[in-house]
């Protein structure tokens, strides 16, 4: 078992070690921000520039100025709706409206050419143009080729690669797909120009236009979806004038410039035409009830008249005399203002039943058409109109549960109960009016009695010829009315400034941002990577970690060593890392002088885990003990994993284990190290009961003896964090060290030391930060000055560093440059 896993309970965020970090990786964020350049280069090269153009248009209220001022006995010319501004502004966006632009001007069919680095919109710049069979079915989504040959003929064509496809057609008229199976290969055709086209990938005429000679370049077309098409297409912006007033500013963003314009001068165009239409719905709806009316007449006329002639010519009757021809005068004039009453009263049952048998309300015709001028029945039409067309329109937009739709239904229906109202009222005055009428036919109908045969019979038949000849005549007198009516009607929008394409209007790719976005992006992948990295790093990097989680006195640092043995003292006794262990014995002397500690010293080395250098530093620092003319014996008690006579090449079988179990004597145990003042004591064989040897009576006699006879007893302990050895021995040892390895040593760890340390398992506890790097990952230069431990070096310390320095070849610190940049 190597290492032991420890929760980190004690973790914080070191923003101090964030920010050295971010230095020090600082060719991270060139690096990325130099790829985030490049990658905006590369979008921005390939995207394609935006244009925005726009129109303005005008909705007034355009009254018909040919019967502005008459009295006109058609009153169904209303010029007006109300919310007529909010509801031209909502059907500029509806799908309905955008389908019939859409349509009209074939915009489901895409040109292309091939541009610098992708296929582009080719729309206005082909020579050729190609009229589309809406009927038909046309092949949806492939890309077709499509080149001129000469003045006469062209070639479509397109590759199916690889295995079989299903390929989509469509039909833009009936809204309906099917599907066709093609095997692979390459299917192209030859066409006449400006003839029609029946193939089985396009149906249609291409019709050249006029232009520099292009036969040589290619063109591509595509059929798209086309609900897809209309959904862009209702993305236009609407906006009417601020302050309530009738102008409308319209305005669309795309990549071609012409397309951009015809369609918004189109979609005007079909806006201003639709309304011309609804307002002419009643003229129309009028016309067409009053044409049904005259042909109902004119049959009547026509049998009437043959009767009238037959009659005359049996009786050898030329003419009425005087006398009756007034009594039918009379007759006929009543019996006129009867049928018109009637005619009215009929008029309001088919009304009445029609809007009580219908949730829409637009083809009624006008009142006026059957003599009912009543202010209160024509409006009561004209609003019930007008709010069926406002529905009609809402309907695409907003769904019923919404309060604009519902407020329209609301108005519909008491619009309708007073107009149902009305109708009754006024039918019970027709009524009571005809029964007058009536009256008055019984009593000129008595004076006729009186007239001979031939004469009742002339002058009946005679009076049904002239009423219904009195009827076609005011009926086509309505119907040259209405029709003067239409013809004279103006559309409501105006266009006053319509889409043109004068230069400029690019507002796009807003290369600039994307820029700036690369370098905010670049900068920001490194550092989110490094916050990471921080916050999930765990382990000991910096003195400061230390001293933030334990309150155990720091008293030294060491560097990593570089050579290949262990004894770097002895090895350099001049470098940095001997430094370090003089910085630490000097450490040592005031513990001990603090502590009162007189006589011979033990200090106890021991760490958290395996691996943290306790051995380096153990042997480090009774080397530096022996150079300073102390006693001094290094003591093996890693009874487990024995290491320090592989450094001083000294016998394993003669140690600790051997002279506690009586298989030596202490004279045997005790060997020299090849260095003076400093001999060495294994751990000696490898026992089956480590943790009962450590706590066997003769354990206290080996230690009477060596304190007895060195000044410095340095025990090699195995870690606390996975047996109990280094426990047992704390009882010999003046002073322990806990050795702490940078990198290595998670921070969750130091909880074992905290923990002991309050339990008073151990005591006198200093700590050593061992293998600290001079420029470790964090960016810490500087590895003893201002963390408050030790003395410093001073120039004498630097002097050391700088001399190491100068014997490096360029090659090696070129090598150890890199090396820390990676780290």
């Amino acid at each position: 078992m190597q290492e032991l896993d420890f929760s980190n309970a004690n973790s914080y965020f070191d923003f101090k070690a964030f920010l050295f970090k971010m230095l020090a990786k600082w060719y991270w964020f060139v690096f990325s921000i130099a790829i985030g350049l490049g990658i905006a280069y590369y979008i921005s090269v390939r995207k394609l520039p935006i244009y925005k153009m726009s129109s303005i248009i005008a909705l007034k209220d355009e009254q018909n100025s040919l019967f502005a001022n008459s009295n006109t006995s058609l009153t169904f010319n209303w010029g007006g709706q109300s919310n007529k501004m909010s509801s031209t502004v909502m059907t500029l966006q509806t799908r309905t409206h955008n389908e019939k632009v859409v349509r009209h001007l074939q915009y489901y069919l895409q040109y292309l050419e091939q541009g610098k680095y992708q296929k582009v919109d080719a729309y206005g710049r082909t020579p050729f143009q190609i009229d589309v069979q809406q009927d038909a079915f046309q092949l949806k989504g492939k890309l077709m080729k499509v080149q001129l040959l000469d003045d006469k003929q062209f070639v479509i064509s397109f590759d199916i690669e690889e295995e079989p496809q299903y390929l989509s057609y469509y039909n833009y008229a009936k809204e309906s797909s099917k599907q066709e199976k093609y095997q692979p290969g390459q299917y192209i055709d030859t066409f006449d120009i400006d003839k029609p086209i029946a193939s089985k990938f396009f149906t249609g005429k291409l019709t050249r236009i006029d232009g520099d000679n292009t036969e040589s370049k290619v063109y591509y077309i595509q059929f798209l979806d086309f609900n897809s098409v209309v959904k862009n297409y209702r993305d236009i912006v609407v906006e009417s004038s601020e302050n309530g007033g009738s102008i409308i500013n319209l305005s669309l963003t795309g990549n071609n410039k012409d397309k951009l314009v015809k369609y918004l001068n189109t979609t005007s165009k079909i806006l201003s035409d639709d309304l011309l239409a609804q307002k002419n719905l009643f003229a129309t709806k009028t016309i067409s009830f009053i044409d049904s009316t005259l042909s109902e007449k004119a049959s009547e006329l026509d049998v009437f008249e043959k009767e009238l002639n037959a009659y005359k010519l049996d009786n050898k009757i030329i003419d009425l005399d005087a006398k009756t021809e007034r009594l039918k005068d009379k007759l006929i004039s009543l019996d006129m203002e009867k049928e018109a009453m009637e005619e009215q009263i009929n008029y309001l049952d088919r009304l009445k039943s029609y809007l009580q048998n219908r949730s829409t309300y637009e083809n009624p015709p006008a009142p006026s058409v059957v003599g009912i001028n009543e202010e209160s029945i024509v409006e009561g039409v004209q609003k019930m109109v007008e709010l069926s067309l406002q529905r009609s329109k809402f309907q695409y937009l907003a769904k019923s549960n919404l309060p604009k739709f519902k407020d329209i239904d609301r108005q519909i229906d008491a619009t309708k109960k007073i107009l149902f109202e009305t109708i009754d009222s006024f039918k019970d005055n027709m009524s009571q009016q005809i029964k007058d009428i009536e009256q008055q036919l019984k009593q000129a109908e008595k004076e006729v009695s009186v007239f001979p045969k031939e004469q009742q019979g002339l002058l009946k038949i005679e009076r049904r010829y002239d009423l219904t000849q009195q009827s076609y005549n005011l009926f086509l007198s309505k119907l040259n009315e209405a029709k003067l009516i239409k013809a004279s009607n103006v559309s409501d929008i105006h266009i006053i400034d319509e889409a043109k394409d004068v230069g400029g209007h690019k507002i796009g790719p807003n290369n600039q941002l994307n820029y700036v976005m690369a370098i905010f992006f670049g900068a920001g992948v490194p550092l989110a990577v490094i916050f990471v990295l921080v916050l999930l790093d765990n382990k000991i990097n910096t003195p400061s970690d230390i001293t933030k989680l334990v309150k155990t006195p720091l008293i030294g640092v060491i560097g990593k060593s570089k050579l290949e043995t262990n004894k770097a003292v002895f090895a350099q006794p001049n470098s940095v890392i001997s430094e370090s262990f003089r910085d630490i014995r000097t450490s040592l002397q005031f513990v001990f002088k603090n502590k009162s500690i007189e006589g011979a010293k033990t200090i106890l080395i021991t760490s958290s885990i395996s691996g943290e250098g306790k051995t380096f530093t153990g042997l480090n620092l009774a080397s530096i003990m022996a150079l300073s003319e102390k006693k001094t014996i290094l003591v093996g008690l890693d009874l487990r994993k024995p290491k320090i006579h592989k450094d001083f090449d000294v016998d394993r079988e003669k140690g600790v284990s051997n002279y506690i179990s009586n298989q030596l004597e202490y004279k045997d145990i005790i060997q020299k190290s090849n260095y003076e003042y400093l001999d060495i004591l294994t751990s000696g064989t490898i026992p089956p009961n480590p943790s009962e040897l450590i706590i066997d009576n003769r354990m206290d006699e080996l230690m009477n003896r060596l304190k007895s006879e060195y000044d410095f007893i340095i025990l090699d302990s195995p870690p606390i964090g996975l047996v109990s050895d280094a426990i047992n021995l704390v009882k010999y040892a003046d002073t322990t060290i806990y050795v702490v390895r940078q990198n290595y040593t998670k921070k969750g760890m130091l909880s074992l030391l905290k923990e002991n340390t309050k339990k008073g398992k151990l005591k006198n506890v200093n700590v050593v930060l061992n293998y600290f790097k001079v420029k470790s990952k964090y960016g810490y230069y500087n590895y003893g000055y201002g963390y408050g431990f030790g003395y410093g070096y001073g120039t004498y310390g630097r002097s050391y560093l700088n001399k190491e320095k100068r014997n490096k070849s360029l090659k090696r610190r070129i090598k150890h440059k890199l090396k820390n940049w990676f780290s």
